[in-house]
């Protein structure tokens, strides 16, 4: 029996998400559960990357930045940093700067990386669910139309408990599994 490939994506749990200029007290509230998960994935030697939300300086003068007035995760600052729990846990893992919401770079080394994998599960947890992971989830599942693409819900956190809902949802009607509900 073939076991199946999987890879686990950390999306931007930074410090900016949790404690600091965009303060989420579901993303503080999801931190052990995402470090039980890095873990386990570890344990079992899985694949975890992760990303992290990377502005500069000119935050402010990019469309991102005209439309979400409030500067964050600037590159080399404390509020980018990774959570520090977080961080531990991931330790030597690999990281994708994204300077968007979704980052193509990481799509783009995971069809290259994984593309000819017919049993390969890609699960994605972190923040934000309404903005970054569902970026990411779309992205990935057009890269890799074959691969089995999970979000767990119980691992994630929007904006709001609404709009982290709604992401959900959005994504399963894209054939995005979501677990942990």
């Amino acid at each position: 029996m073939r076991i199946s490939m999987k890879v686990l994506v950390v999306i931007d749990m930074q410090n900016d998400f949790l404690e600091g200029a965009l303060c989420n007290e579901e993303g503080i509230k999801i931190i052990p559960k995402v470090v039980d998960k890095i873990n386990q994935y570890i344990k079992n030697g899985d694949t975890v990357i992760a990303t992290r939300d990377t502005h500069l300086d000119n935050y402010l003068e990019t469309q991102e930045g005209k439309r979400l007035p409030v500067p964050h995760c600037i590159k080399d600052t404390e509020g980018w940093e990774i959570n520090s729990l977080v961080s531990e846990a991931l330790g030597n893992s690999l990281k994708f700067d994204k300077d968007g919401f979704g980052s193509l770079e990481l799509a783009t080394y995971l069809a290259e990386e994984y593309g000819e994998e017919k049993d390969l599960e890609i699960e994605l947890i972190g923040v934000c669910t309404d903005i970054c992971v569902i970026s990411n989830a779309m992205l990935i599942k057009a890269a890799l139309r074959e691969a089995r693409v999970v979000v767990d819900a119980a691992c994630t956190a929007g904006v709001t408990i609404e709009s982290h809902k709604n992401a959900l949802n959005a994504m399963r009607g894209c054939q995005i599994d979501i677990i942990g509900e």
